[in-house]
């Protein structure tokens, strides 16, 4: 019998892994832009430590190896913000991305009532971009991000943002990034 991918928020004693997975998982987007310059590339230990503490991040889990993570924090105008999405380039392809990013969003609308999600993705990360919209988001605009790199931004309202803030995302819940696979 194999082993069951579970997916949970990441621990202090996760940044090593996720650290080291983010710069493995990166370097075909790095590849894609010509620029191994970009933000996951750049990023420290110290920075991933920061983001477990200062916000939410949801990491999958193959037994104890990190395969997958997410990052996500809430935002002044009442936003979830979603970063950093990334999966082991072995294990792509099987709905850990997508898993990865519902127990974000569960973990945001549990912390704050979110009226949108927003994320972003560089425009010529096909993968990424057919994920996000098969999971619902839109395209509502474009913008460059700190390291240059031309992105799309993409968004998805929640039922709060319809039925207003007592209204709870039928999407978004505690039992999403509880299960296992």
């Amino acid at each position: 019998m194999g082993m069951s991918v579970t997916i949970s928020r990441a621990a202090e004693q996760d940044a090593e892994q996720i650290f080291r997975l983010r710069y493995l998982c990166f370097q075909s987007e790095a590849a894609l832009y010509g620029d191994h310059r970009i933000g996951p590339l750049t990023e420290s230990l110290a920075d991933v430590r920061d983001r477990i503490t200062a916000g939410i991040v949801c990491v999958a889990r193959l037994g104890e190896e990190v395969i997958g993570a997410v990052y996500g924090r809430a935002t002044a105008d009442g936003s979830g913000e979603i970063d950093g999405l990334c999966v082991h380039p072995r294990l792509q392809g099987h709905g850990i991305g997508a898993r990865l990013l519902r127990a974000a969003e569960a973990a945001l609308t549990e912390a704050v009532p979110v009226a949108a999600f927003r994320l972003s993705a560089g425009v010529r990360s096909e993968p990424g971009l057919r994920l996000y919209r098969s999971l619902g988001y839109e395209a509502t605009g474009r913008a460059d991000g700190p390291d240059g790199i031309p992105r799309i931004v993409l968004e998805r309202t929640t039922a709060v943002a319809a039925q207003g803030p007592a209204a709870q995302d039928p999407d978004a819940g505690t039992a999403v990034y509880a299960a296992t696979a």
